[in-house]
């Protein structure tokens, strides 16, 4: 067996067993209502797509999250309902770190990174474009 095979091998591991994990995160999400769910369930996909048509194929063809996911893979489409609850689900998680003992810099670092992910997700389509 020759070297890129080995690399080949142990890259379809790691983003299969990422994908994993990030679908244990959007597991989690479906019951906490301070973490998200749809982005974990992208991130997998993400991951899935790189290293395990079946695992793809699963979530791709889930009842509740198959069609978002797929139109995010065709057109990066998220969905006005999965925006408003990113958005729901990161302020009820930053006032909780407000009220925490966390230092200032953690503050602001969170903050950054939840205001630049609401302005990406703002500007994704929410819809997927019109059939002509």
């Amino acid at each position: 067996m020759n070297i890129k095979a080995v690399f080949i091998c142990y890259k379809n591991l790691w983003f299969k067993a990422l994908g994993l994990i990030l679908v244990a995160l959007g597991i989690i999400g479906i019951v906490l209502p301070v973490m998200p769910t749809t982005i974990f369930f992208i991130l997998a996909l993400t991951c899935f797509t790189r290293s395990s048509p079946a695992l793809e194929q699963w979530l791709l063809n889930h009842p509740r999250y198959g069609v978002t996911l797929k139109q995010w893979q065709a057109y990066k489409v998220v969905p006005v309902k999965a925006k408003c609850y990113a958005a729901i689900g990161m302020l009820i998680g930053f006032i909780f770190l407000l009220y925490s003992a966390a230092p200032i810099w953690v503050v602001y670092l969170v903050a950054a990174i939840e205001v630049s992910v609401m302005i990406y997700l703002i500007l994704r389509p929410s819809h997927p474009p019109k059939a002509h």
